[in-house]
């Protein structure tokens, strides 16, 4: 993996998290935080994929990033990218955004691939991210995969692509959606 190729992750992942920032609807983002993260393409461990360090979060009415974009900066997310990556090597970005119904009923309108999994049903001594991932991805990477939580664990969307301008392209349609709609109406924890 050439410092090259690692240039062009973290440069494409930057200008996505820039975008972000801009336009991304802060609504979106869950209590955790939110990160994106983006792989190289022969990515086999969480330091070959690029994240944002400290996360994403709600700053006001502001979508803030904590850090800069570097490789290693997310476990979690980096576990999304390469479970998925293991069905499809060409996804290899994603990035977590907080469950409502009205938010997955709006990526339902957009036509998108969505699949779930109920993290009760994750079996003893796998981590979540793992499981959870690869029981959505069998029949293919879709573009959505969420769960409803659990005890102690926050309810999640998890938005997959090929790279982080078309993860950036779906969440900035989904943030048009919900601010040109009776969104705010339908939202309990607005």
């Amino acid at each position: 993996m050439s410092q090259e190729e690692r240039d062009r992750v973290i440069r494409a992942l930057s200008a996505a998290v820039d975008q972000l920032r801009e336009g991304m609807d802060p609504r979106l983002l869950p209590e955790v935080g939110m990160n994106i993260a983006y792989a190289l393409e022969k990515a086999r461990e969480p330091e070959d994929v690029a994240a944002v360090q400290g996360r994403i979060v709600r700053l006001g009415d502001a979508v803030h990033p904590v850090g800069e974009v570097a490789f290693g900066a997310s476990d979690h997310v980096a576990r999304i990218v390469l479970t998925a990556m293991r069905y499809d090597r060409r996804v290899r970005a994603a990035a977590n955004i907080r469950f409502a119904e009205p938010i997955l009923h709006e990526l339902e309108e957009m036509m998108l691939d969505i699949r779930y999994f109920d993290r009760d049903q994750e079996p003893p001594g796998i981590r979540t991210m793992d499981w959870g991932v690869a029981s959505c991805c069998k029949t293919g990477v879709p573009d959505v995969i969420y769960d409803r939580g659990s005890v102690g664990k926050e309810p999640m969307i998890r938005i997959l692509g090929e790279n982080p301008d078309e993860i950036t392209r779906n969440i900035l349609k989904l943030s048009r959606r919900i601010k040109n709609t009776n969104f705010r109406d339908r939202c309990e924890w607005e």
